[in-house]
């Protein structure tokens, strides 16, 4: 097989294959194998149709065909093994030649265009060392916890005074486009300062009271007449204030187990501490891949950078083509670093040389089932049709491949101090097995149905 690549772009190659005959013909035979059972050919038992047989009766063209289309991708992926390419999404195909008849010396050739992993030397992690802030506990935390727990409990009464920022108002609202009302609700209620619905709206309410209206100009967001501008109609039916309890003791008791406000503070700075630490091993993790990719220069794949972008703005409830140039801005800002780290772990995983068996991707999978309230064997049934498996192995390897990485760092406080994070990174895989094989075991329905999934792709 001979394979030529040229770069298109830094992220982007097309590769030029020409198959030697004596490759393609396994891939002739085993076409000629299936269409042997599916025919009828008087003399010959379905299955055991001599090759010349087929090629004359149902026609060269058409085992050419079947050959292809099971080889073309089988060969594609020798090819990027071979060249070393790293491909980031699916292949455009194009065949350009195929033998005509089973004498016809005509190579099979193809072209192949794809979006590529970009290649970049990651730094040796050998004796690296990253410094990360300590977990820090203010009495601020512990005020900001108490006061969200006291809304839990708080409740909501009427005030005869104009609406302000933490009210609630009950509102009615009508939008009007050239004299025509296009959409109208009644009895919302709506937090003051949340902007959680129209912009403008927390601006027009401020200052009413309950039986009082105004009327504004927003953008709809919603329905038939979305980013359409339209006069909003807005009229105040109540306005609510939240009541807290006080801060005492009959509130520990009330909101917890404990007797004293005291106690229940010191509850509450324990758990701010737990917080803290898991928000510096979040800080560690970032620092890390901030650490690897520190003075590389890391392009990202134009086409699935633009695909992801797309996905992001429509996730977040914005029309890709009506989003703002700063809305834009974000969601490309945050696809880049998404995708540079994930390339990035992509390949520490294969510099630490991490491989991914079926139980870890098994036991990934059954976790998220069991997150979401799923059936592991269904859920892990889903994502195979869906052809998502490959996704699921790589984001294990890259989850691996970090873990491993950072326990082989050294992670330290401003004073210098070193950071144990083993409490988050678990322990070295050879010491892991045992707890992730029982894991497995509690997963023992959805492994099942892995493995019978993985031997149907093989």
């Amino acid at each position: 097989m001979k394979i030529s690549v040229r770069n298109l772009e830094p992220t982007k190659v097309r590769l030029t294959i020409t198959v030697d005959p004596d490759e393609l013909n396994p891939y002739l035979d085993q076409a000629r194998k299936e269409i042997g059972k599916q025919v009828t050919i008087p003399g010959f038992r379905k299955g055991h149709v001599p090759g010349p047989i087929i090629d004359q009766r149902v026609g060269f063209a058409s085992v050419a065909g079947e050959a292809v289309n099971a080889g073309v991708p089988e060969l594609y992926s020798k090819a990027l093994e071979e060249k070393q390419l790293h491909a980031m999404a699916q292949p455009q195909i194009d065949v350009k030649d195929i033998p005509s008849s089973a004498k016809d010396d005509t190579k099979l050739k193809f072209t192949a265009e794809v979006e590529i992993r970009p290649k970049f030397d990651l730094p040796d992690i050998e004796g690296m060392e990253i410094e990360v802030p300590k977990p820090a506990v203010t009495d601020e935390d512990v005020d900001k916890r108490l006061d969200n727990l006291r809304q839990r409990f708080g409740t909501l009464v009427s005030v005869d005074r104009p609406a302000t920022k933490g009210d609630y108002a009950n509102i009615d609202l009508d939008a009007v486009i050239d004299g025509e009302s296009v959409d109208s609700q009644q009895g919302v209620s709506y937090e003051l300062g949340s902007n959680t619905m129209l912009d403008g709206l927390d601006e027009a309410l401020d200052g009413l009271s309950a039986g009082e209206e105004t009327t504004f100009e927003g953008t709809l967001e919603a329905g038939e007449h979305q980013g359409e501008k339209a006069q909003i109609k807005v009229k105040v039916n109540s306005v609510k204030a939240e009541e807290l309890p006080d801060l005492d003791d009959e509130f520990a008791k009330e909101a917890s187990e404990f007797e004293t406000l005291k106690e229940l503070r010191e509850d509450v700075r324990k758990q701010c501490q737990v917080d803290a630490e898991g928000r510096q091993a979040t800080d560690a993790r970032d620092a890390f891949i901030a650490k690897l990719q520190d003075g590389l220069d890391i392009p990202v794949p134009k086409g699935i950078k633009q695909s992801m972008v797309t996905d992001q703005l429509k996730n977040s409830g914005k029309d890709p083509d009506k989003a703002s140039k700063d809305e834009k801005a974000e969601a490309e800002q945050t696809v880049e670093k998404e995708l540079r780290d994930q390339m990035t772990l992509d390949a520490l995983a294969e510099k630490l040389g991490i491989t991914v068996s079926q139980a870890d991707v098994t036991n990934f999978l059954a976790s998220i089932a069991q997150q979401y309230g799923m059936d592991p064997s269904a859920f892990i049934n889903g994502i195979v049709r869906n052809g998502q498996l490959g996704s699921a192995v790589q984001e294990v390897g890259r989850s691996k491949g970090m873990l491993a990485g950072m326990r082989a760092v050294t992670f330290k406080d401003p004073d210098g101090q070193e950071v144990d994070l083993s409490r988050f990174l678990g322990e070295d895989e050879p010491q892991a097995q045992e707890e992730q094989d029982e894991s497995v075991q509690a997963a023992s329905a959805a492994a099942e149905v892995a493995d019978q999934l993985s031997q149907d792709q093989e």
